[in-house]
């Protein structure tokens, strides 16, 4: 890939005031993007504040002779992230790319988890990846090009404590993500997830106890700006076969994920019981369940 990768594409960049989605827009804008870099301005949580991200990044792509624009609005808003794709459309004449990266956290143990703490979080990472893909879904349509990248996480994909909303919104993506890939293909559209290793104020604000300062810290050395490359890279027409695939990133370390398949069966000709799935059923695929394991657990080595 070089420094025009992704000359003459527009592409929006949601969640792109901060953190990853900022190393996103700027990796974007240095190969030849034009970017809506897209940022409500609000607190980990969710809660409005005064500040305006977007507005910096913008400034910083600017300076350095590329073109972007800021946008404010919502993505968990269906008529806000018809407005981002309109900003798009409206200021650069096109859309080519989204990137879904906005998100909040409501973190808490499941049984003191609130029905505000569930809605919000859903409504910022799967709904608002819905609104705004489903904004650009009729433009990819008529131009028969676009690709989606959403970011989706290892809470859902390996499990974490006290995250069932992120976790669940991030599993949800998923299946947005291959629903789109199956049902937009035919109009040379593509839908990828990117599951990110990275430090950001959203990770920082996760509670930890003791024994977890140790990883913390080796946390802090996974910057964003790693996660950039694979974003702009299966944006490109350089990923013009991937769709419908999962990566993860983890500093210099890319993999690729699987989805859901069968891995032991088991019928009996004359149907099944209660008793007899307890008898024979559960004994033979017991040593193959999956086990009750944490992000943590099945990523233990340091990373590269």
């Amino acid at each position: 890939m070089n420094a025009s990768t992704m000359q003459g594409k527009v592409v929006v960049v949601t969640g792109a005031g901060r953190g990853i989605g900022r190393a996103i827009a700027l990796m974007m804008a240095a190969h030849g993007a034009r970017v809506v870099v897209n940022d409500a301005g609000v607190s980990v949580d969710g809660a409005l504040g005064a500040e305006k991200p977007a507005d910096e990044v913008v400034g910083l792509i600017r300076e350095n002779g590329g073109e972007a624009v800021a946008n404010g609005d919502s993505v968990a808003q269906w008529d806000g992230a018809r407005r981002i794709v309109e900003t798009a459309v409206d200021t650069f004449g096109r859309i080519d790319a989204v990137i879904n990266n906005a998100g909040i956290l409501r973190d808490k143990i499941f049984h003191q988890m609130t029905e505000d703490d569930w809605e919000s979080v859903l409504k910022v990472h799967l709904f608002g990846s819905f609104n705004v893909s489903r904004a650009a879904a009729d433009h990819f349509k008529a131009q028969q090009s676009g690709s989606f990248v959403h970011m989706t996480s290892t809470s859902g994909l390996v499990g974490n404590f006290g995250q069932a909303n992120y976790a669940a919104a991030k599993m949800g993506i998923l299946g947005l993500s291959k629903s789109i890939a199956l049902d937009m293909g035919r109009y040379n559209v593509r839908s990828n997830c990117i599951s990110p290793f990275a430090w950001s104020r959203m990770v920082g604000s996760i509670p930890n106890t003791a024994d977890q300062e140790k990883r913390i810290a080796k946390a802090k050395t996974l910057t964003p700006e790693t996660i950039a490359p694979v974003a702009v890279f299966l944006a490109s027409d350089a990923a013009r076969d991937v769709t419908g695939q999962i990566f993860a990133v983890r500093r210099n370390e890319v993999f690729l994920i699987n989805h859901p398949r069968p891995i032991r069966s088991m019928h009996r000709s004359e149907g099944w019981t209660p008793q007899t799935l307890a008898e024979h059923m559960l004994p033979a695929v017991k040593a193959s369940f999956a086990p009750l394991d944490r992000s943590s657990d099945v990523f233990s080595w340091d990373p590269v």
